[in-house]
């Protein structure tokens, strides 16, 4: 065996390994947790429940704001009103605001030049009266109960600083869109649910979060300079030593990305963000007292050092071909072995994954054969998203105010 040989063993072994890790820690969320949980559950809300405030941040949501207003003022809670801030959209979108208003006396309407999605939060978190907040996107369909799921988690503990709900993917006339849909049972999910289990949980969802109103005002509220405010209030949360827990059951129905630009351009700017927090807390993750972040912090590292390494087998591979062209310099071996491993992994994963989601979304198995080509899409746009964002997120200037467009968005899915 030779370098090369070794260097494969680690770009094939790598993601297999932590597929494995995220299969044991779903399997154990679901049985010791999930599936105790009744689906669907009826409750039963007086006069002193706790008030929520859902906060709608919108830029440019014309088209699918009136349809995200509707359905949260069907919410199966009491209590609720909606704060949404139209972020210096350049569309129709603050008249449909404020015609929305009229509509429905719970609405409130903030306006503010575009600033962000985590000023916009700010503006209406300081408008807001509810103990609890809850985040959407303006483009999002939250189910009638998510905000009773989630509020379950607030009560039950005091140390509770936040839920992440469920996001669903609606957009699935394309194949990128079928494809994303496995991505977030056998991936996203698996992953929230196994990170749940281990330690701390790197994000909460922004299309669907909620939080108790004290801890989000002992951080500051939302950070304005970090591209993926969502993980950035997610690790602040859990550094001021509150606990971030993910409810499988508040599902809420997002619109995707299905062209391949909009989702490269959607997960650059993850992988950017993901860097921009790691970097600016990474002194305060390795104390002691933090020490819950570490199997995080070695996760991360660990796949920043993947991503390169398969560059750096590209690159090795091809001089050395470029040396010999007759020559194979990494053995079949290795590659048959790691790569069947990782083929039979990935088939453990999506039975996994599908089993337990298929609890919440029935249609899922129409999905099935354009998801299984999904961990070698997502391993590959992963790597060349982190390969070039990471060195964004290092030459950022702190303090830059964060502003972005959403990628282009498909046709909602409706069921049959």
């Amino acid at each position: 065996m030779n370098i090369l040989d070794y260097l494969a063993m680690f770009t094939l072994g790598y993601p297999s390994l932590m597929a494995t890790i995220w299969i044991c820690g779903g399997i154990y969320f679901y049985v010791h947790w999930e599936r105790k949980q009744p689906w669907p559950d009826t409750f039963e809300w007086d006069e002193n429940a706790p008030s929520v405030t859902v906060l709608l941040p919108c830029y440019n949501e014309s088209a699918n704001v009136d349809e995200t207003v509707h359905h949260l003022f069907k919410q199966n809670y009491p209590h609720i009103e909606v704060v949404a801030i139209n972020d210096g959209s350049n569309d129709s979108t603050g008249s449909r605001l404020e015609a929305l208003a009229v509509e429905y006396p719970g609405l409130k309407v903030l306006h503010q030049p575009n600033q962000g999605k985590a000023s916009a939060m700010n503006l209406g978190l300081g408008e807001a009266t509810g103990e609890i907040i809850v985040g959407i996107d303006g483009d999002a369909i939250l189910d009638y109960d998510a905000i009773s799921y989630m509020m379950g988690h607030f009560i039950s503990s005091p140390k509770v600083s936040g839920v992440t709900g469920n996001p669903r993917v609606r957009t699935r006339s394309t194949a990128i869109g079928k494809i994303q849909t496995g991505e977030f049972s056998a991936i996203i999910g698996l992953i929230k649910r196994a990170q749940r289990i281990y330690g701390m949980v790197f994000t909460i969802s922004g299309v669907i979060c909620a939080f108790r109103r004290t801890a989000l005002e002992k951080v500051g509220g939302w950070n304005t300079d970090m591209i993926t405010e969502d993980i950035d209030i997610s690790w602040r949360l859990q550094l001021a030593g509150g606990h971030v827990r993910y409810e499988p059951r508040a599902m809420c129905w997002v619109l995707m990305p299905e062209t391949l630009r909009g989702l490269f351009k959607q997960r650059l700017r993850w992988s950017q963000g993901g860097g921009e927090v790691v970097l600016r807390y990474f002194s305060q993750t390795i104390r002691w007292r933090n020490r819950r972040f570490w199997p995080l912090m070695l996760e991360y590292i660990v796949s920043v050092v993947w991503c390169y390494s398969v560059i750096a087998l590209l690159i090795a591979w091809l001089i050395s071909l470029a040396a010999q062209p007759t020559a194979w310099p990494i053995t079949t071996q290795t590659f048959s072995y790691f790569g069947s491993l990782l083929i039979a992994i990935s088939f453990i994963q999506f039975t996994v994954s599908f089993y337990i989601d298929s609890r919440y979304d029935k249609q899922i198995f129409r999905c099935v054969y354009w998801s299984i080509w999904y961990p070698f899409a997502y391993w590959m746009i992963n790597m060349a998203t982190v390969v070039i964002a990471f060195p964004k997120a290092i030459m950022r200037q702190q303090g830059r105010l964060a502003t972005w467009t959403s990628p282009d968005r498909g046709e909602p899915f409706h069921e049959q």
